[in-house]
């Protein structure tokens, strides 16, 4: 079953899933005229309060929610594995198709609000499935949609990070993955049956700080391996566009390795195109959908252009610093390059793998129960979140290859019908980017 599954992933994210990707992102960065160039204003208004504004949690509470669940163990082991497979300019590819997704995650940020709706006690619901509802009168399609996104909760989001963590405590310090995954299930519990504004409040407070540690404890490696820094810089471009071998200890590689797995890294680190944000999207509370487009996307910003850059420097950085390293695999060659660094490298790994992953369990279960109240409505939903804090302890202390395969699997199923939704809907987009944005009517009320 396995190998089977496996192929029905490489299928899907194969290059036809990438090309799709990566054109909807550069065709939304021309159609929008690089909404890029608004990035510095779109983390003013993330941390802006917007007064008098419906919705159910800030701005702010919103974008800390879906960069939990966007920045998980893929921006650490994720990008390692680009390099490790496809050499250093992997780096750069990971980087740029980041760059680009800023437009695809503005995107889904505006359809989030402009067709998000009200509940009868004052909730609001969006996401694909009600543009794909709403906007094209595509039901059914939400309806797959929804479908996907509960099952790649209980994968990608769920299972696979409180392995990913018990991992971890294992391997560290030695600790027995039941009581690892006993002592997750209880303070994720906590967190989640508590519903979407006890989930905001931890995320809001959580992802500021543990991101802000792990970017100034790679700030102090690439101090620590200053004098390899721009060979580093320089290594990474070189090999992107270069098919001879990149030295320095890195196997060879070609121009098209590094192209497909930094692009296919990028594009699972920031999840731009997916259709995961804009589910949490819906919730904030903003004035016109223009407002939440631009703080949707500077979380791809923060996710891959800043964090995933800073793993590869580091990464790469160090294996120049210290031929002796050797890898098979991502996994190892971030441990090893890490744990190079005296004092800071090993717990840095450590305390950003397990605040990651966790925070990802987070965001990702109130993605899953927004798709489940979608499909079967709101009665379901707090027997979605016992399920899925269940799900938490299994993880941790069973055998994953299965479920990443299906994880692999639901997420590709997830992103198409949402591709579709926005190069379909892409003159809505143009059209209230324009009322908007372009005359400067940021202030102005939906």
């Amino acid at each position: 079953m396995n190998d089977i599954l496996t192929e029905i992933s490489g299928l899907l994210w194969g290059w036809p899933m990438m090309i799709l990707l990566l054109g909807t992102h550069v065709y939304l960065t021309f159609c929008l005229r690089f909404p890029q160039r608004h990035i510095f204003k779109a983390i003013r208004l993330s941390v802006k309060p917007d007064a008098g504004a419906t919705g159910d949690v800030s701005q702010f509470a919103s974008l800390a929610t879906a960069l939990a669940a966007t920045i998980g163990t893929g921006n650490i082991i994720g990008v390692a594995t680009a390099i490790a497979l496809g050499g250093p300019g992997a780096v750069l590819w990971c980087w740029l198709t980041g760059v680009f997704g800023i437009a695809t995650k503005y995107a889904e940020g505006l359809l989030a609000i402009k067709y998000r709706v009200k509940t009868a006690d004052g909730r609001m619901l969006g996401g694909p499935m009600y543009a794909l509802e709403r906007g094209l009168g595509w039901r059914w399609m939400g309806v797959l949609f929804a479908f996907f996104t509960a099952c790649a909760a209980f994968g990608l989001g769920n299972t696979v990070q409180a392995n990913a963590i018990a991992t971890v405590a294992y391997e560290s310090y030695g600790i027995n993955p039941a009581l690892t995954g006993g002592l997750v299930c209880v303070l994720a519990g906590a967190v989640i049956l508590g519903g979407v504004k006890i989930i905001a409040r931890v995320c809001s407070l959580l992802v500021p700080f543990m991101a802000l540690f792990y970017v100034v404890g790679c700030l102090y490696i690439l101090c620590v391996n200053a004098s390899f820094l721009w060979p580093a810089l320089k290594l990474i471009v070189f090999s992107a566009f270069s098919p001879q071998a990149a030295g320095g200890g890195f196997v060879g590689t070609t121009v098209m390795m590094a192209a497909r797995y930094g692009i296919a890294r990028g594009l699972f680190s920031n999840e731009s195109g997916m259709g995961s944000a804009p589910i949490v999207a819906a919730a904030a509370q903003t004035r016109n959908p223009v407002r939440q487009a631009l703080v949707s996307s500077s979380g791809t910003f923060w996710d891959t252009v800043v964090i995933c850059a800073l793993t590869g420097l580091v990464i790469v950085s160090s294996v120049l610093a210290y031929p002796d390293i050797t890898f098979d695999n991502g996994a190892t060659l971030t441990k090893v390059a890490f744990s190079k660094i005296p004092l800071v490298g090993t717990p840095l790994l450590t305390f950003g793998l397990l605040t990651f992953a966790f925070s990802t369990i987070l965001g990702w279960c109130y993605y899953g129960e927004r798709a489940v109240e979608y499909l079967r409505g709101r009665r379901w939903v707090m027997a979605y979140r016992i399920a899925f804090v269940i799900a938490i302890f299994l993880g941790s202390i069973v055998e994953l290859s299965v479920v990443w395969n299906l994880a692999d699997i639901m997420n590709a199923l997830m992103a198409i019908p949402n591709l579709l939704s926005l190069l379909l809907l892409s003159g809505i987009i143009v059209h209230e980017t324009r009322k908007y944005l372009w005359r400067n009517r940021l202030d102005r009320q939906m």
